[in-house]
């Protein structure tokens, strides 16, 4: 295993990272309430893990990743009212666009993808426990968690009680014992989804679903790995945190981690201020992979500020790694010892920043370092690396610069024209592959392919 260190939320320190049986991570990343089209904020978070998870998977740990929907909640039911459609519908909409963004990122499918509408009697179950233990209350339908009752309360975020109390509100139609309390079952209103419960109709509240699910779908008490975007840290995470170790009596979670903002004008990047960039507008003008770079050339716990001119450096970028693979077609077998030792050590650069604390953008640095040394000894070596290197990152390059059969069929039947001096015929081949989308440069070496 590697000499991975990580920066845990909870402990708010860089630690050495170790899976609790050191084979497996447990690994749960909040996912998306399907309401609306993602943004860029949203694939930051899900670019972001899914670099994790695959630098955990290099480093030789087997990842059990599991990623939910909020399928059900206020947002949802809210934007169908207004649409006039079922909130199930339109949850699934969304949750059908994130599947194909998600393809187009190359994020790696997460191994279940559980739904809060398919897990209501795991969440009945754990809140009738929690309950039974003291922890939670009825109040006309509705059950709430008693803030107060569990000690640790507030040791993610680093907030105190008593400070929380003095921002604390109740609001109209709540009917808390205490302002700090939050929502475990929410009792049906008119018009609104719900579910049959000890307590009468309703629905689960925000914070439980995550809890239930994120323990039911890892089959443990622990997660090696709880993950999701800043802005969850309080109160969801904190209130997952509260939940489960009630309930389980265990700790919830033994390592948190969480992305930075995406900003505009140093602004967070969100629905509610109007400020945000949906996937669809910025697809329409930028290569998916260009978009993934983006998202990566920053450390993740850092923000990263949108800007046309920042996707225009990326696009820049991405495309001179690309270019060197495509180019890279008539490579040295073999390599010297001080070129494999180059070569060598630009990975071990690389390797040595993503395990501190998968920095990426230092990462970054190594690849281009790798790029300028393809391009000064285009060995077979250096060339495999370099692809390596963007395989771990997720940066797909093999549709890139894989030359389809059929064209080397054409290039391969162009050089037998040449040197039979059949230059008409080899002239029409080579307009034949220009049509399909490739140029060849004629080299002492041999022909080169170049997508178009």
């Amino acid at each position: 295993m590697s000499n991975l260190f990580v920066y845990n939320t909870l402990t708010g320190k860089k630690e050495k990272f170790e899976s609790a049986d050191g084979k497996n991570v447990k690994m749960y990343v909040c996912g998306i309430t399907p309401y609306d089209s993602m943004h860029l904020g949203h694939a930051r978070c899900y670019v972001i893990f899914d670099v994790i998870r695959r630098y955990l998977e290099y480093s030789g740990y087997k990842v059990h990743y599991v990623q939910n929907f909020t399928d059900i909640d206020d947002k949802i039911i809210k934007k169908s009212q207004e649409l006039n459609v079922e909130p199930k519908n339109l949850a699934e909409r969304y949750i059908e666009e994130y599947f194909d963004y998600s393809e187009k990122l190359n994020i790696k499918k997460a191994e279940s993808y559980p739904r809060v509408t398919e897990h209501i009697p795991q969440i009945i179950d754990t809140v009738k426990a929690l309950i039974d233990k003291g922890f939670a209350y009825v109040s006309e339908g509705d059950v709430y968690f008693s803030v107060k009752k569990f000690p640790d309360y507030g040791k993610l975020s680093k907030r105190k009680i008593e400070e929380l109390i003095s921002g604390a509100r109740v609001q109209p139609g709540e009917n808390k014992k205490d302002p700090l309390d939050f929502a475990l079952w929410k009792k049906a209103k008119e018009g609104e989804p719900s579910w049959d419960s000890p307590w009468g109709k309703g629905r689960p509240g925000w914070h439980i679903e995550c809890s239930v699910m994120s323990l039911y779908k890892a089959g443990v008490s622990t997660l090696d790995i709880h993950g999701g975007g800043q802005d969850l840290i309080f109160p969801h995470h904190e209130n997952e945190i509260a939940q489960a170790e009630a309930y389980t009596g265990k700790q919830f979670v033994r390592y948190w981690l969480h992305n930075g903002f995406v900003t505009i004008n140093k602004e967070k990047m969100s629905k509610s201020l109007g400020n945000f960039f949906s996937l669809k507008e910025i697809f329409e003008k930028y290569d998916p992979m260009v978009v993934r770079y983006f998202l990566i050339s920053q450390h993740y716990r850092t923000p990263i500020d949108f800007s046309e001119e920042k996707l225009q450096q990326a696009k820049s970028s991405w495309e001179r790694i690309l270019r060197t693979l495509e180019n890279s077609q008539n490579l040295n077998e073999i390599e010297t010892q001080s070129e494999k030792k180059s070569v060598d050590d630009i990975f071990q650069k690389f390797i040595d920043s993503m395990d501190e604390d998968f920095n990426t953008s230092e990462a970054l640095a190594s690849v281009h370092c790798l790029v300028n040394t393809l391009n000064k000894f285009p060995t077979k070596y250096a060339f495999e690396k370099l692809k390596s290197l963007c395989e771990i990152l997720g940066l797909s390059v093999s549709s890139s610069f894989e030359i389809p059969f059929e064209i080397k069929t054409l290039v391969e039947e162009r050089e037998i024209q040449r040197k039979k001096k059949n230059w008409k015929r080899a002239d029409e081949l080579r307009k034949e592959i220009e049509l399909k989308g490739y140029k060849i440069e004629d080299t002492l070496k041999g022909p080169v392919i170049r997508k178009i």
